[in-house]
């Protein structure tokens, strides 16, 4: 860095290896355009669909010509980094250095690239390791939240070693039809199936089972989409919370990021008593499974003056897209925080928890 340079490195991990490999670069173009160029100096390191990382001339260039410019599909130019390495030096520079791993799903969502970070004793933006990991796994993260006493659908989790030809017979008669079937360790939709048959409940068991092998099977709700973006250390804040109106029948990975024909209502139509009840529960649900930085938390909501449970968590998103149409910028900016100063108390965070962490393991 230098002298008198006192901006921030910010290094910006973002592709991957998972399905969701497509959001992730969408998401990098847009945290690159707005990203404030005097307060930080970034490092785009693009990690392909089998696992290599470089210095992306792609993502680079996506500062000056705009979101746009970043092809869905990532192959990185240059010459290949190794993962520690690049880390590793840059720990060993006497700037200030933050990561943002803008992964999402598994290798990067997980807590895989948050235990590497950790390893250099880097900063980095979003959750920590645990909280990383039980979130993306919806299965263990349903039991979690089960113990917490957060309220849920009900549900089944299994692994495929588990099944048996008579179980999504089983299924159907325990949860009732239609049900979701999921993979437990995905996000963005993928691999998420809508049944209504126990034939349909087999075919959509095979299908997730093609990204996962452990599955997630809950019961249909019949209430509105409800999401609350929050943000926080130890003393997290919730936005306004959003209504999500699907253009497909659910809220499926073509609805979210290709046809855009979903559409969101902000503050959600649920009065102020119920916008309040969401924001607190979604801080218990968020506190619940030690979420630090930045979360989406999910619920299903049925109105308790027709007979309806009230809100029912569906999942947490440890590290939300931030899509022109995703959701979590979309509640902070209808709060009148910008997508700039989103990125910055981001970047706050991150110092602060690694400030916190560090004196805690030092002795």
């Amino acid at each position: 860095m230098a002298d008198g340079d006192h901006r921030i490195d910010l290094i910006v991990l973002f592709g991957g290896e998972s399905a969701e490999h497509d959001v992730s670069c969408t998401t990098a173009a847009h945290v690159l355009a707005a990203a404030d160029p005097s307060k930080y100096r970034i490092t785009p390191v693009g990690i392909s669909t089998d696992g290599r990382w470089a210095i992306a001339d792609a993502a680079a260039a996506a500062l000056a010509a705009g979101p746009d410019s970043l092809p869905g599909k990532l192959d990185p130019s240059g010459s290949d980094v190794s993962p520690t390495a690049l880390l590793s030096a840059s720990a060993a520079t006497p700037s200030t250095t933050v990561v943002m791993p803008l992964l999402h799903g598994p290798m990067g969502e997980d807590g895989t690239v948050q235990g590497l970070v950790e390893l250099t004793a880097l900063p980095y933006v979003g959750a920590g390791v645990l909280a990383s990991a039980v979130a993306m796994d919806k299965a263990m993260a349903k039991q979690v939240l089960l113990a917490a006493g957060i309220p849920q659908a009900r549900f089944r989790a299994f692994g495929e070693h588990q099944l048996t030809q008579g179980l999504p017979a089983e299924l159907a008669d325990d949860l009732g039809l239609p049900v979701f079937v999921k993979p437990a360790n995905m996000g963005s939709s993928v691999g998420v199936s809508k049944a209504a048959s126990i034939e349909e409940v087999r075919d959509a068991i095979a299908l997730a089972l093609t990204y996962d092998e452990m599955i997630v099977v809950e019961e249909a709700i019949v209430g509105k989409e409800i999401e609350v973006a929050v943000l926080g250390n130890l003393d997290p804040q919730a936005a306004t919370p959003g209504e999500i109106v699907p253009g497909d029948e659910f809220y499926s990975y073509e609805d979210k990021y290709v046809s855009d024909q979903s559409f969101a209502v902000i503050p959600a139509p649920i009065g102020t008593d119920a916008l309040a009840e969401a924001k607190e529960l979604a801080i218990a649900t968020y506190r619940a499974l030690r979420c630090e930085g930045l979360a989406r938390v999910d619920f299903f909501w049925e109105d308790p003056a027709r007979g309806g449970r009230g809100f029912l968590c569906n999942e947490v998103n440890t590290m939300p897209g931030f899509t022109p149409i995703s959701m979590f910028p979309k509640m902070w900016i209808a709060d009148g925080v910008s997508y700039s100063e989103i990125i910055d108390r981001l970047v706050d965070l991150a110092l602060e928890r690694h400030g916190r962490k560090r004196r805690n393991t030092k002795h």
